[in-house]
């Protein structure tokens, strides 16, 4: 169905394994992208289920809206920020996955796409926003932020133990346009073995820059509440997380809802992908999922 998708979903047989859709069934897809989990589920909800899928991303939404014009399963497509659930959605759901991570199209775009900086090993204007049309960027903060609120952004959500001698050095070096000209910054801001580390060094700072510019544990915090509202008596709720700040948040607010006991929670430990998977698709790696399932009497938080 979904025939130029260049994304490759993380976790899809476990995703699918937890959300159990069942034919008839409305399911939500909150990060909907490239369709990769939502391609599962229609095969499993069938012609008389129903797909809801959401993405701020406007070329992502066209993209997919081509891609089913002839497809035989019902599937709604809204552009829009997952925090808004309650105001795109108007309907219970029997289900709903969040897949946090940025797509393939996001950090390598389409034929005739433009880059937003998603990527340090890619020169991009520094931009760094989920919704094409979005004004507030990566580059606004760099070039007219303070030091310390630079610095505590990247301590706060990219838990830089740097930050300060980055912040330091990129007011130093204003005015800053690109991703190439901020990676040059960290890596003259940090010792030799840190920056010829395991992992970039510029990797704390640019998922930093993303999570502010797109407020994304905020939105996270609010949607994955939002959701579960909508939720049915049984129905559950999966999440795929990428990083510590937004597993932290899952797995907080899952646990609320078992101690108030409107859910049950599916998954004792985070799942995480095999071996096989992470060599096959190396950004399943950093995945963790976790799910629940609202109980009968589970009612809003």
């Amino acid at each position: 169905m979904f025939t130029d998708m260049a994304h490759v979903p993380v976790l899809l047989k476990e995703s699918i394994y937890y959300l159990n859709p069942k034919p008839g069934d409305t399911i939500l897809d909150a990060t909907i992208n490239g369709g990769g989990h939502t391609e599962a589920i229609c095969k499993l909800v069938g012609e008389n289920g129903k797909i809801i899928g959401i993405d701020q991303d406007r070329e992502a939404i066209e993209r997919l809206k081509f891609q089913i014009t002839n497809s035989k399963y019902q599937i709604k497509l809204l552009c829009g920020n997952f925090r808004e659930v309650d105001k795109l959605v108007g309907e219970k759901l029997d289900g709903a996955i969040f897949d946090l991570g940025m797509s393939s199209n996001q950090i390598d775009p389409p034929a005739g796409g433009a880059g937003r900086g998603f990527s340090f090993q890619k020169d991009e204007p520094l931009l760094m926003n989920y919704d094409p049309n979005g004004s507030f960027t990566a580059k606004e903060i760099v070039n007219k932020w303070s030091e310390a609120d630079i610095s505590d952004v990247l301590y706060k959500y990219g838990e830089e133990r740097y930050s300060r001698r980055i912040a330091k050095n990129i007011i130093r070096a204003r005015p800053i346009e690109t991703t190439f000209e901020l990676v040059d910054i960290i890596r003259g801001s940090v010792p030799r073995q840190y920056r010829n580390g395991r992992i970039n060094c510029a990797t704390r700072t640019f998922q930093a820059l993303r999570i502010a510019v797109n407020d994304e544990i905020n939105a996270l915090r609010e949607g994955i509440k939002k959701v579960w509202e909508l939720l049915l008596p049984g129905g559950r709720l999966v999440v795929i997380s990428f990083h510590s700040l937004e597993d932290r948040e899952v797995k907080t607010f899952f646990k609320k809802l078992k101690e108030e006991k409107q859910g049950v929670i599916l998954t004792k430990k985070p799942v995480v992908a095999g071996e096989q998977e992470k060599k096959s698709n190396p950004r399943s790696r950093s995945a963790k999922l976790r799910a629940i399932e609202k109980s009968a009497q589970g009612g809003q938080v």
